[in-house]
C-alpha cells in the first residue's frame, strides 16, 4: 500500500524556519524522483524542489533557491524540506509527491508528472 504523508507545517513569522517531513513508502521504482510542491489560495499548484533518489541530484524553483533545501533519507523512507528565511509569499499548502511518470523526467517540477501524493500540510508565514 502506497503511503505518502506530510508533517511539520505550521505558522511562523517572516525570516523564520520550518522543516517539513514526508514518509514515502509502499512502492518500488528502480529509480525515482520525489518532490515538494505547494499551492497558495487562488493559485495553481507549483513545484518547489525535487530530488533524484539514486543520484541525489536536486532541482529548485527560482523562488526558493538559496532558502530551501530538499533531502532524502532512504533508510527511513522520508523526504525533507528545510525552509529558511521564510517570506509571506511562501504561505501555501505544501504537498509531497513521488512515483515520477516515465515521460516526466525532463520536467520534474511539473505536478502532473507524479503518481502518488500526500494530503498536504499548511505553512503560514506572517509579516
Amino acid at each position: 500500500q502506497v503511503q505518502v504523508a506530510e508533517s511539520g507545517g505550521g505558522s511562523v513569522q517572516a525570516g523564520g524556519s520550518l522543516k517539513l517531513s514526508c514518509v514515502v513508502s509502499g512502492y518500488k521504482d528502480r529509480r525515482d524522483c520525489l518532490g515538494w510542491f505547494r499551492q497558495a489560495p487562488g493559485k495553481e499548484r507549483e513545484g518547489v524542489a525535487t530530488i533524484h533518489t539514486g543520484a541525489l541530484t536536486t532541482i529548485y524553483a527560482d523562488s526558493v533557491k538559496g532558502r530551501f533545501t530538499i533531502s532524502h533519507d532512504k533508510d527511513a523512507n522520508t523526504l525533507y524540506l528545510q525552509m529558511s528565511s521564510l517570506k509571506p509569499e511562501d504561505t501555501a499548502i505544501y504537498y509531497c509527491a513521488g512515483g515520477i511518470k516515465p515521460d516526466a523526467w525532463n520536467s520534474p517540477l511539473l505536478p502532473s508528472g507524479y503518481k502518488y501524493w500526500g494530503q498536504g500540510t499548511q505553512v503560514t508565514v506572517s509579516s
